[in-house]
């Protein structure tokens, strides 16, 4: 631009803008955090968590302060026609969070969009094989995590996951976990943990756990733990997390160095604040 003081003048509006907007959110985020937790959120949170009302109220309280800032900083796409709901955005804010509890946390600083299908959805990605030759896969996923910070989840899985919160199974917990993973820099099964000591110890356990998943899965053995852990130590991650808040019992008895380490990661544990849920399974229609 030839006139300096045209291009000053355009410069300096553009930042008196933008330092405007960041003060409007910042004004915006104070507001929102002030203000209490809707009885609504309330009512969805103990429908979609059913442990809710047996957590310590300081667990309790954290739980509700996450969700408003999730809430707050995520922005929610509806796909293929679906209208996002405030229970769809409730329901899948308070499993997420459930992730942060009790200890240090960047609030899944990377997620900004979560895309939401009514159910499983088709994506198809560039394979390269180990000569090198390029080709297209195709799958059919109930949820997706992308290390841009992408969430992808099918609505009928989320609720599939909150109808029976004591199977082991829950799209939404395994998703967040890839994103945790992700903060370390690459989904690689080694989330960031709270010191460097403690990466030795996570390391030789999880690889032994990881192993011994792949024996049970080439054998047909069962185990607490999804088979498709079994498939890459980034999904062992996710698959163990899964477990560890929807049947830490189980897992506890049958993988207790397994448990422990995930205790530490989560500093929460499970087993304090989950009285046996008996699965909620839909009444029969009786024949007539």
């Amino acid at each position: 631009m030839r006139d300096p003081v045209l291009f000053s003048v355009i410069v300096g509006g553009l930042t008196v803008a933008i330092v405007a907007m960041w003060g409007w959110r910042q004004y915006q985020w104070f507001r929102t955090r002030r203000a209490p937790f809707p009885e609504k959120w309330l009512a969805l949170v103990r429908k979609s968590v059913p442990f809710y009302d047996h957590m310590p109220s300081e667990l309790q309280q954290q739980l509700q302060a996450h969700i408003t800032r999730f809430l707050f900083e995520k922005r929610f796409v509806g796909c293929a026609g679906l209208e996002v709901s405030e229970e769809m955005t409730v329901t899948i804010a308070a499993s997420a969070c459930l992730l942060l509890l009790n200890r240090p946390t960047l609030h899944f600083r990377n997620v900004r969009w979560i895309y939401l299908y009514p159910a499983e959805f088709v994506v198809r990605h560039t394979v390269h094989d180990v000569a090198g030759v390029v080709s297209s896969e195709e799958g059919v996923l109930a949820g997706e995590s992308w290390s841009d910070g992408k969430v992808i989840l099918s609505w009928d899985d989320v609720q599939k996951s909150v109808y029976d919160f004591n199977d082991g199974r829950n799209v939404v917990l395994h998703e967040f976990a890839h994103q945790l993973d992700a903060e370390s820099g690459s989904m690689n099964g080694a989330p960031l943990l709270r010191s460097r000591g403690a990466y030795g110890s996570w390391a030789t356990i999880l690889s032994r756990e990881f192993n011994s998943l792949r024996d049970h899965v080439y054998f047909g053995e069962e185990s607490v733990l999804d088979s498709y852990g079994a498939s890459h130590p980034a999904e062992f991650f996710a698959v163990a997390t899964e477990s560890f808040f929807e049947d830490p019992e189980t897992l506890s008895e049958e993988h207790p160095a397994l448990y422990n380490e995930l205790l530490a990661y989560y500093q929460v544990d499970p087993r304090e604040w989950r009285p046996k849920i008996a699965p909620r399974r839909v009444k029969p229609v009786e024949e007539t």
